[in-house]
């Protein structure tokens, strides 16, 4: 699968996700560290890249819009921390990598993960 990392994401993650077989971009190596969620969710779908980051914002956003498409993965963990997100995603792959070929909007917390398929009603 292809990555987004937002700017709240370490690069580690992507990194530690490439050695699992999938690709990913770190916006700020790719972008201005000023693009707007709007704008970071159409370069997503235009590249046809799952955006995984740190900020609720894009789930209002996906709410907002009625967007069957890109979907995000929202860890809301207090502490960033590259390796526990990995493995965090690796437990409940198997669970999310359908939804999110489909289009969905994923809370991971240390606790569950929640799948909302888009649009978001």
């Amino acid at each position: 699968m292809k990555f987004l990392l937002d700017v709240g994401i370490s690069p580690r993650l992507g990194r530690l996700l490439e050695e699992a077989g999938h690709t990913f971009r770190f916006t700020p190596d790719h972008y201005s560290n000023r693009l707007t969620d709007a704008e970071i969710l159409e370069v997503a779908l235009r590249s046809e890249e799952v955006i995984i980051a740190h900020d609720l914002d894009f789930g209002t956003q996906l709410a907002f819009s009625g967007a069957t498409a890109p979907s995000v993965i929202i860890f809301r963990i207090h502490h960033i921390n590259p390796e526990l997100f990995f493995q965090l995603l690796m437990t409940c792959w198997e669970g999310i990598e359908v939804p999110l070929n489909e289009g969905a909007l994923v809370l991971i917390d240390q606790t569950s993960v929640r799948i909302r398929y888009l649009p978001i009603r």
